[in-house]
């Protein structure tokens, strides 16, 4: 039986909740995130924020000043998680094979469901349907034969689109397409292939295989020019490896030291960074628990560039969303603690040869201090806060 997988990539998710709780917002580009005047990064930028260059993951200073008009907002979590869930019950109605990638977005691998629900595409507009009935918000889905296809599908006609790719007409839409449209092939990659003439994924697809091995190894030149060729084998994984990885710790006293939370939750960072490296996962999302002597506990997110495993890159999300939190509204907390969630292989990962400088030498860092926790206890060695 052919295969049938549906990726769902809600439409602007944070900001277009602030929309529908405050319809006031609509038209104007929003800018979620933290304070510019502090570390704050945006989380979301609505699509009339994004007309003006403006992006998720990007420091909330720059995008207001490439957008000074945009409405600030703050980031309301725990309504996003609400709205979250509501959206992913949507999907359990049509199949139990559901691979979330994060809050807002995950594969559905309906193979099998026609005789309930119809084709794939029909299915896909069902579930666009049923979101939009239950939550009010807009959905892009993407319909193919493997998970690679579906997410490109959903991507390709944003927001509220629905394509689907079939098969024998991936290798058409996918040769004239630049190769950062490549799953897991980034900015530095796609420099440095530009370099060698290999712009498109029809370049790639019909690169010599030892120009490809050298730069991503054997395995991962294999990877990318399967996935060139519109060919991916990999399951729409609903368990089998840990969803998330967190530390928490809960003081005898609150803590009403800045200083003191930092050093505690990079010394959390580096344990569950340690624990995500043994497992071999890389993590999308991480997130900070913070509780106050009422019990009142609150949660803060941030979703990386690309996966990863650094310590350093961990440390540096995760100290941004204390010092975001802290330069809003400091309270001395009862509890601390940071999770990573989005858990994924690292199967097709870049090489050293296309990453920047400094990852290398963090990772060599974070090899040394694993190798030297092992040996003689995590608390041999302590990382300082600036490295």
């Amino acid at each position: 039986m052919d295969r049938v997988v549906i990726h769902v990539d809600m439409d602007e998710f944070f900001a277009a909740v602030e929309k529908l709780d405050h319809p006031e917002l609509r038209g104007k580009p929003i800018l979620v995130g933290g304070d510019p005047r502090g570390r704050g990064v945006v989380a979301t930028a609505s699509y009339e924020a994004r007309a003006f260059g403006c992006h998720s993951a990007m420091p909330m200073a720059k995008a207001v000043r490439l957008c000074p008009h945009a409405v600030l907002v703050p980031p309301h979590f725990d309504r996003y998680s609400a709205v979250s869930e509501q959206v992913f019950e949507v999907f359990h109605r049509f199949t139990p094979l559901v691979e979330g990638l994060s809050i807002d977005e995950a594969f559905l691998d309906v193979t099998g469901c026609e005789g309930l629900f119809g084709p794939g595409p029909a299915i896909a507009r069902q579930i666009k349907d049923q979101i939009r009935q239950d939550t009010g918000l807009t959905a892009s889905v993407g319909v193919a034969p493997n998970k690679f296809l579906a997410k490109l599908a959903s991507d390709l006609k944003k927001p509220d689109g629905l394509v689907v790719i079939q098969q024998e007409d991936a290798q058409a839409l996918l040769d004239p397409l630049p190769v950062r449209k490549i799953w897991g092939i980034g900015p530095a990659a796609e420099k440095a292939l530009a370099r060698i003439n290999v712009q498109t994924i029809g370049q790639l697809r019909r690169a010599p295989r030892e120009l490809l091995e050298r730069a991503f190894g054997k395995d991962g030149a294999e990877h990318y020019l399967r996935l060139s060729q519109g060919l991916d084998d990999r399951p729409v994984e609903t368990g089998g490896q840990a969803k998330s990885i967190g530390q928490e710790t809960t003081f005898v006293h609150d803590v009403d030291d800045l200083e003191k939370l930092r050093t505690v939750l990079l010394g959390q960072v580096e344990e569950i960074a340690r624990k995500l490296r043994e497992q071999k996962l890389l993590a999308r999302t991480l997130s900070l628990k913070i509780r106050y002597g009422d019990f009142t506990t609150l949660s803060r997110s941030s979703t990386l560039n690309a996966p990863s495993d650094v310590t350093a890159q961990l440390w540096e999300t995760a100290q941004g969303l204390l010092d975001a939190w802290a330069s809003r509204a400091f309270t001395p907390l009862r509890l601390l603690g940071v999770h990573l969630s989005g858990l994924v292989s690292p199967a097709g990962r870049q090489l050293s040869l296309f990453e920047e400088v400094d990852n290398i030498r963090q990772s060599r860092l974070d090899k040394a201090l694993d190798d030297i926790a092992t040996r003689f206890g995590g608390g041999a060695v302590k990382r300082g806060k600036g490295e």
